[in-house]
């Protein structure tokens, strides 16, 4: 069964950090652009980051840069983002996503993704 689930999420204080993963099974997550994304209550998605896994070439939307770092285990099968400096404006339900061809360069543009997760809340408190 092809499955991709995301764990991490949670309560933390602001300027704390976080660790948001995606676990596929299924299929193999290395053949596949990977894109962590959230959703704040009334507001669009937004793709965040997105990482190649086969050559580790990796995108940061700009609110995010220099405070995430997204990465990714092939042997686990799992990529990771790594949330750091967290604000409450971070405050978003968070899931990935995986690209609907293979070996394709990762892009921020969540129209090229599939969504299979079911995602992790991240609240920051001020």
């Amino acid at each position: 069964q092809v499955q991709l689930v995301e764990s991490g999420g949670g309560l933390v204080q602001a300027g704390g950090s976080l660790r948001l993963s995606c676990a596929a099974s299924g299929f193999n997550l290395n053949y596949y652009s990977i894109i962590c994304f959230r959703q704040a209550p009334g507001k669009e998605r937004e793709g965040l980051s997105c990482i190649s896994p086969w050559d580790n070439k990796t995108s940061y939307t700009d609110s995010v840069k220099g405070r995430f770092t997204i990465s990714g285990d092939n042997a686990k099968n799992t990529v990771y983002l790594e949330m750091n400096s967290l604000e409450p404006e971070d405050t978003a339900d968070y899931g990935c996503a995986v690209d609907k061809y293979m070996f394709r360069r990762c892009v921020l543009s969540l129209a090229e993704y599939d969504f299979w997760g079911q995602g992790t809340q991240v609240t920051v408190s001020s």
